[in-house]
């Protein structure tokens, strides 16, 4: 077992959980989180929802479970390079993604306009409220019941309004302060992931090409190192070799500029951690490189027609939900009625905000097709 650095979160500075529970027998606290996390009906209802691409484009391209477990992998494989808590990572890495909407970012987009005059609609926050609030596993609390360090890692980012309704957890925002590191990990991790797997999902679906990102520098230098090392590689394995070579540099770089940092600054505990500026980065190069092929992807695969099209398609789904279920509470299914007359509004965005993509479908044509049950 990897001995923690002092900067790194161990149970003993943990701020415990919102209702306490005796200690677990042969797992650690975090390791706890992580199974309660794998557990929920969250979690499970992410392999049916998007990333890019419509849950039925394809059965290859990726889901937020997938994503989510990747984003895990990474993270681990950093965190023990920097001798932080692999455990608290892969809980907030699992955890990240709870709160996404069907149809990834057109369908938040969608209900966040919806929800404007209701408070709007974030996922992280929901992922938040996933976790503390709509879960129903346990018979002494709602949610499950996560350590501090694993929900205040979900939360990446909030509004000042949003954090002061929050309690504790978002202190750090009103604050000005930093999460552990683990949780700036995550976030990180979570970056390499989705740029690179979107390049191999963009490529396999044939809306970018090989010819395109060889404009990119940091793919045009992986792309020209696989085919030095394997000339004769072609296809797939050439795209895998090229995928595969980047994020292992990108763990690299990030592993090693975030020790150059750590050691600069020398946290004497993880209380130090936040009032220092973010210490878990890449460098300056290897930054600058990550914005440019954001921006490549933004430009070339997230704005293209064909995702265009399914984005409008999926945006038009979750709102005609939204106003029908708002105008008559009496399509909702018996228990969000209920739900309404406690949370108004922010019950129909649970309900929405939990469908995967095909239930979202699904429950379109009930409502609005003639032919359906």
């Amino acid at each position: 077992m990897i001995e923690l650095a002092p900067y790194a979160i161990s149970f003993q500075y943990s701020r415990g959980r919102l209702f306490k529970e005796d200690p677990p027998v042969g797992r650690s606290e975090f390791q706890r989180d992580r199974d309660r996390i794998i557990h929920s009906t969250a979690f499970r209802r992410l392999e049916y929802k998007t990333q890019v691409f419509v849950n039925h484009e394809g059965d290859l391209f990726r889901t937020r479970l997938t994503h989510s477990l990747e984003v895990a992998q990474i993270g681990r494989s950093i965190a023990r390079n920097l001798q932080l808590n692999e455990d608290l990572v892969e809980a907030i890495a699992l955890a990240h993604d709870l709160g996404h909407t069907p149809f990834g970012h057109a369908g938040q987009e969608a209900l966040n306009r919806c929800m404007q005059e209701y408070g709007g609609f974030e996922h992280n926050l929901q992922s938040l409220r996933v976790v503390d609030f709509l879960e129903e596993r346990y018979a002494a609390f709602n949610g499950l019941n996560l350590c501090f360090e694993t929900r205040e890692g979900i939360l990446k980012h909030a509004s000042l309004k949003n954090a002061r309704k929050l309690g504790e957890v978002g202190e750090r925002f009103i604050l000005k302060q930093r999460p552990s590191l683990e949780a700036q990990l995550t976030n990180l991790a979570d970056e390499i992931a989705y740029n690179n797997h979107d390049v191999d999902d963009g490529l396999r679906s044939g809306l970018i090409t090989l010819l395109q990102l060889q404009e990119i520098d940091i793919f045009a230098r992986h792309l020209h190192e696989v085919r030095k090392q394997y000339p004769d590689i072609s296809g797939r394995r050439l795209i895998h070799e090229t995928v595969r070579s980047m994020i292992n540099s990108l763990a690299i770089d990030l592993t090693a500029q975030s020790k150059q940092n750590i050691a600069i600054t020398k946290p004497a505990s993880p209380e130090a951690v936040r009032t220092a500026l973010p210490l878990i980065e890449f460098s300056e190069e290897i930054s600058r490189e990550q914005q440019v092929l954001k921006s490549f992807l933004r430009e070339n695969l997230y704005k293209h027609f064909q995702v265009i099209r399914m984005s409008n398609k999926a945006q038009h789904t979750i709102t005609r939900l939204f106003d029908a279920f708002s105008t008559d509470i009496r399509l909702l299914p018996n228990e969000y009625q209920q739900k309404f007359s406690n949370y108004g509004h922010q019950a129909i965005a649970d309900y929405i905000a939990g469908m995967t993509d095909r239930f979202a479908i699904k429950e379109y044509q009930r409502i609005f097709a003639i032919s359906e049950n």
